[in-house]
């Protein structure tokens, strides 16, 4: 009312009646015309689209086992592959619902509902028609006709369904396959269509009546003329991104009372939001800067909270180990790790937590932190997942859970327990062979339920053997054709040259996946872990050789025991009383260790060269014997007076300068000592 007393000469006084009727008839029959013939032309439209889609469903299904489905409740592979087909349909087809229903007198019994959410109908699902149009059509579905597209704007909103019928191989109906289109967006457009006409056929009007009748040219052109150069003016400053310190529109001096005043005010009022937002629209583009400059350095914290220096043990030469993280996001959830629990134990991790970007990366940080602090208190692999599982799964709130494959091997014999909580496959290189991918049962991912047991293996690592652990990034690496890398090629990859060493071997599946993938964006992080366990390595002053505990091989390692002997220059009497005390100690192992069976036997020679010293020990699996409990022989008594056996061991302790045993993790471990 306010806005009506402020007009004195409104337009529609100024405009003869006349022109604007006759202008508004037409509009009106044009509008009526072009809304009708529209909306005609865009309901046919997704009736084709719904029918083609239902069409491309129905041959999907075997309308012959509706029944059988129906009468079991069972979903056989035929169903389950049929479902599959239809969820990969209702996904790329931008529809709402698809489903697949057969139709009986009184109701309708559902047999398939693509619905992804905990809402989806259950096969064998029946319920009463819908009233309406779907009653309405109740006895010819059950009769399998065609039936028209039934527009309806019920619970779901406004939704267009079209069913296609199924016949069976007799030709008797089998149901239909139902497709429902959203057409809330439909009717949006029409009802923007029908305003757009409307404001068209307003504009034309304006315009005849300002023909005809010239005498509001003076209230018209003139201060219409005055805004579109004042929101030229405006449009130009907003293009070049500034913000006018006093308003454009305020300098104007229109004092029109009638609708030309009103859309000046509205005009002003519109410049002033606008300015309004560009100020709100740069604080957020500087809040957005500040984010992406955390989130670099969020992306340098996570790399470095991972070993990235390599060689990380440059003083122990029995293994080379390697890894890399390609983070999908500015920060991931994989992760990578591996630390030396004592000096003779290496613990390596391959997790990938669920999700991406920084809830994962926070989930990652405490997960590593909570797995190395179990494996440092000296837990086994399955210990250390149920502890850890037990810990994130107290406040985890935001349901993420974590695939871990950890392991930990022992240097000196290279045998190792792992466990694996939902992780991808290990893939192993025996020496001189090719990669291959090591598969078993996984237990649960960690963080999905408190107490949850998990289960170790056993495995061992011969000298020369290479080993290499991955996320799902590697074989889930998707081309722009939604191909994936997959487990063969990366195992081509990894055997172009097997023998590589983890620094050239890791760069090249990346290469190869990269290649693959081409220019189709990395959707997942990529993470690798390769690791070789070395051939008669050398660590600083150290030897070690694995070999059969046989007889034949006494010279093997005599000769192996010959080069540190003259790095310390061992005198030759010296060497002599080496060599007899190891061929005494190898061949009892021999003989005895693993009787009747058969085992190994690791040699470690150890040299200081500073002291002249040689240390030697051998380790082997076999039954428990420590040859310093037994008694030392009487060398008093003649030999047909001294009883048989134990000459040799006391040849030895006498002989050398140092004498240990001990019995650890199964192994018994034998160390003699030298000073040349």
């Amino acid at each position: 009312m306010e806005n009506d007393k402020r007009i004195r000469f409104s337009l529609s006084k100024k405009i003869a009646v006349l022109v604007p009727g006759i202008v508004l008839i037409v509009s009106m029959v044009l509008l009526t015309l072009t809304y009708s013939h529209y909306r005609n032309q865009m309901f046919l439209h997704y009736e084709e689209f719904g029918m083609n889609i239902a069409s491309l469903a129905a041959a999907q299904l075997d309308p012959d086992r509706i029944d059988m489905w129906l009468s079991t409740g069972e979903k056989d592979e035929a169903y389950e592959a049929s479902f599959e087909q239809l969820c990969k349909i209702q996904q790329h087809g931008g529809i709402m619902y698809l489903y697949v229903v057969k139709p009986e007198e009184e109701e309708v019994w559902y047999v398939m509902d693509t619905d992804p959410s905990e809402g989806a109908i259950p096969l064998g699902y029946h319920e009463p028609y819908y009233e309406g149009a779907f009653a309405d059509n109740a006895q010819k579905m059950v009769r399998g006709e065609a039936v028209g597209p039934l527009v309806s704007n019920e619970e779901f909103g406004w939704l267009m369904s079209v069913y296609y019928p199924l016949r069976t191989s007799a030709g008797e109906p089998a149901g239909y396959v139902g497709v429902d289109i959203q057409m809330n967006n439909v009717m949006r457009d029409l009802s923007g269509f029908v305003r757009q006409l409307v404001v068209l056929m307003v504009v034309i009007a304006c315009i005849i009546s300002a023909i005809v009748i010239e005498g509001t040219s003076r209230t018209l052109a003139t201060p219409i003329r005055k805004l579109a150069d004042s929101a030229a003016q405006l449009v130009e400053t907003e293009r070049k991104g500034s913000i006018m310190e006093s308003s454009i529109f305020s300098q104007m001096e229109i004092k029109s009372q009638d609708e030309v005043g009103v859309l000046y005010q509205s005009l002003r009022q519109m410049e002033q939001d606008m300015n309004a937002y560009v100020r709100e629209l740069l604080q957020v583009t500087a809040e957005k800067e500040r984010i992406g400059a955390e989130l670099n350095v969020a992306t340098q914290i996570q790399a470095d909270m991972l070993p990235n220096i390599f060689p990380p043990f440059p003083e122990r030469r029995e293994f080379q180990i390697y890894a890399t993280m390609n983070p999908a996001k500015e920060v991931g959830g994989d992760f990578y790790d591996f630390f030396l629990v004592d000096d003779s134990h290496l613990a390596m991790v391959m997790a990938d937590v669920s999700g991406k970007g920084v809830p994962a990366a926070l989930f990652m940080v405490i997960t590593k932190v909570l797995i190395k602090n179990r494996a440092l208190m000296g837990d086994s692999p399955a210990e250390i997942l149920y502890n850890v599982n037990n810990q994130l799964c107290d406040g985890n709130e935001a349901d993420l859970f974590v695939t871990v494959w950890i392991g930990i091997l022992n240097l000196n014999t290279g045998e190792g327990v792992a466990a694996n909580a939902g992780h991808e496959h290990p893939v192993v290189c025996r020496k001189n062979g090719l990669y291959e991918l090591v598969q078993y049962k996984h237990s649960p991912a960690v963080a999905v339920m408190e107490d949850m047991k998990f289960k170790e293996h056993a495995f061992r690592l011969h000298p020369g053997d290479r080993l290499f652990v991955y996320t799902d990034g590697v074989p889930e690496a998707t081309d722009a054709d939604n191909k994936m890398f997959g487990t063969d090629r990366m195992l081509e990859a990894l055997n172009e040259n097997p023998l590589s060493e983890p620094e050239e071997l890791l760069p090249r599946v990346k290469t190869a996946i990269d290649a693959f993938v081409g220019d189709a964006p990395q959707f997942d992080d990529i993470t690798m872990l390769g690791f070789h366990y070395q051939d008669n390595v050398t660590a600083g002053d150290a030897k070690e050789l694995t070999l059969e505990a046989s007889v034949e091989n006494l010279n093997r390692v005599l000769d192996f025991l010959e080069g540190p002997m003259d790095s310390v220059e061992c005198p030759l009497s010296v060497q002599t009383q080496l060599n007899i005390a190891v061929e005494e100690i190898f061949v009892n192992i021999a003989h005895y260790a693993y009787t009747p069976g058969k085992g190994d036997a690791t040699v470690r020679v150890e040299t200081d060269k500073k002291n002249r010293s040689i240390s030697v020990t051998f380790t082997d699996r076999g039954i428990p014997y420590n040859p310093l409990e037994k008694a030392d022989p009487d060398t008093t008594l003649s030999a047909e007076e001294r009883q048989i056996g134990g000459l040799g061991i006391f040849m030895v302790k006498k002989s050398m300068d140092a004498m240990e045993y001990r019995r650890e993790d199964g192994m018994n471990i034998l160390t003699i000592r030298k000073n040349c």
